[in-house]
């Protein structure tokens, strides 16, 4: 019996980069996502999210105890001003891991499918200047659409869409396997309890991670810790 996370949500718990952009904060990589919308819970220390979107620039204080969530489309970037760790939630678990994200590198890489996997690729291992090399570049390209905003964002937009045309049939088998049936399974609950069928209630128990299964990853916001059922 298959044992998703509630609602087949993705979950990590992020440690932001701390070292400086070319603007001069510190902090993660600006990217987009797709088809998943994405939640911080704020655990300890204090920065800001960047949000570029259909609706402009904003920026939002983060600090603990906060909660903050966005859809898919909107541009976002974190800012650490010390010591900021976030529990991330991510919708449908398994898309943003097979490329759902799009960072926000300057049109000409962006445009060019085999510049962008090889600017977006890192090499595995325990450096972290690639990772800082793939968030400037990133911050560089964000920073302009920021300034040519609307026009810029939409061409992003459209840029991103070409880009991750070829996954889509991929996409859509994990989100069927994922997310779609997690939901279901609830509408089958539903039909079950109409009909008197308690059969479900039996098959009830307790699955645990005692940590995470991925540990000290270089993600594009910071060092993360992933758990994967």
């Amino acid at each position: 019996m298959k044992s998703h996370l509630p609602g087949a949500v993705g979950v990590s718990r992020l440690s932001v980069y701390d070292t400086g952009a070319p603007d001069g904060l510190h902090g993660g990589t600006p990217h987009m996502h797709l088809t998943c919308s994405e939640g911080y819970v704020v655990t300890a220390g204090a920065g800001r999210v960047q949000t570029l979107s259909g609706s402009g620039f904003r920026e939002v204080e983060l600090r603990p105890g906060t909660v903050a969530w966005f859809r898919p489309g909107t541009i976002h970037r974190l800012v650490n001003e010390g010591g900021l760790q976030i529990v991330v939630l991510m919708q449908n678990s398994g898309l943003p891991e097979a490329g759902d994200a799009v960072l926000t590198f300057p049109p000409a890489v962006l445009g060019d499918p085999s510049a962008y996997q090889a600017a977006a690729t890192l090499p595995g291992g325990p450096d972290l200047a690639p990772a800082l090399r793939r968030r400037d570049l990133a911050v560089t390209g964000f920073l302009a659409m920021r300034e040519a905003a609307p026009a810029a964002f939409e061409d992003f937009c459209r840029a991103a869409a070409a880009l991750v045309a070829p996954k889509l049939g991929d996409w859509r088998k994990r989100w069927e396997a994922g997310a779609l049936d997690a939901a279901l399974e609830t509408g089958r609950q539903l039909d079950a309890l109409e009909k008197s069928d308690l059969s479900h209630l039996a098959q009830g128990g307790i699955s645990v991670l005692p940590g995470p299964t991925e540990s000290g990853k270089h993600g594009m916001c910071g060092l993360l810790q992933t758990y994967l059922p």
